[in-house]
């Protein structure tokens, strides 16, 4: 049967607490584990959020969160609608599961707020990675939580 990515986009206030709970749990285990970056993960901004998710299920067996965006609308972050959040786990990388990922998010973005750019506070050394997918560069680089980030928009 082989294996599938499962995508939903969800309000947060249609997230089960289970759902919430693995969110945090894969954001926790990349960016603050992984990347050693202690940072307030929790910010505030997960309400008005879009979450997109994505499930690896293999031979009929859903597994644990694979992939995750969150997609803030315009006015709320930045003029324009932004995706952040950004994260592939561990298990799944080199599977070019993060392009799939983008290619969703931005995909949800444009059927929830139509005619409306986006906007990435983008880690510098992924620079390359969204210039493949059309994102230019609109900064110089600058420390966001002790990273190097540029703002990046796909208009």
């Amino acid at each position: 049967m082989g294996s599938e990515l499962i995508w939903t986009c969800r309000r947060f206030d249609e997230l089960s607490v289970d759902s919430l709970y693995g969110i945090l749990q894969l954001r926790a285990e990349v960016f603050i584990v992984e990347q050693d970056c202690v940072y307030q993960d929790v910010d505030g901004f997960d309400q008005q959020a879009l979450h997109v998710t994505a499930q690896l299920v293999s031979d009929g067996e859903e597994s644990n969160l694979v992939c995750y965006t969150r997609l803030l609308p315009p006015g709320v972050k930045y003029d324009n609608a932004s995706i952040g959040r950004v994260v592939t786990s561990k298990t799944v990388r080199g599977d070019g599961y993060g392009k799939t990922l983008m290619a969703q998010s931005i995909a949800f973005c444009h059927e929830h707020w139509p005619n409306v750019a986006i906007t990435i506070s983008a880690q510098q050394y992924l620079q390359k990675f969204y210039t493949e997918l059309g994102f230019k560069t609109e900064s110089e680089p600058y420390a966001e939580d002790g990273i190097p980030h540029i703002r990046m928009t796909l208009s």
